[in-house]
């Protein structure tokens, strides 16, 4: 799918497995985008189960996100698994823990910070040991998951700012 898409990949056609996200600014774009993907399809000989298709969205969710005209957030559903995810007890709890919360990370400042307690207990020579950074970092990544801010689109009329930082322990930037 992503081969036969990839002139529109990123410019309104996101493709995941076999799902297709087609996005476009304005209902009049949305309808030309909407007409050239069902085209290719067809030309491909490639069926989409009517279904299993939606029409017209203003929010979707997909992969975990909900994407509207606003911009980009968590899914509540997610959130309420970080809310009700228990203390951790081994390395493979701590590995699916900072799993979900990884894919997430573009929504926490300073990630690599905070979960770095928990990142040198899953390696091999360190022994595990639960401590108070341990559960501050654990915590405080929860609060973040579940407090996580819209990621909105810039706005191309207008300029952009990119501030960027890095240390040992991580690297960022924001586009401002």
């Amino acid at each position: 799918m992503n081969r036969i898409f990839r002139p529109f990949l990123d410019k309104f056609v996101v493709v995941f497995i076999d799902d297709i996200l087609i996005y476009s600014r304005t209902r009049e774009e949305h309808g030309e985008h909407l007409r050239l993907v069902l085209k290719i399809l067809k030309a491909k000989q490639l069926y989409a189960k009517l279904s299993k298709c939606e029409f017209w969205l203003d929010e979707v969710k997909f992969l975990g996100h909900v994407i509207s005209a606003e911009g980009i957030d968590v899914d509540p559903a997610k959130v309420e698994s970080v809310l009700q995810w228990e203390c951790v007890r081994t390395v493979t709890d701590i590995r699916s823990f900072v799993g979900l919360a990884g894919y997430y990370r573009r929504f926490i400042e300073g990630f690599s910070k905070i979960v770095a307690p928990l990142t040198q207990l899953t390696r091999k020579e360190q022994s595990f040991i639960w401590t108070d950074a341990c559960e501050r970092s654990f915590e405080e990544l929860k609060r973040r998951l579940t407090t996580s801010p819209v990621l909105v689109l810039p706005d191309s009329g207008e300029p952009f700012d990119v501030y960027c930082d890095a240390s040992h322990q991580g690297l960022g930037c924001v586009l401002m």
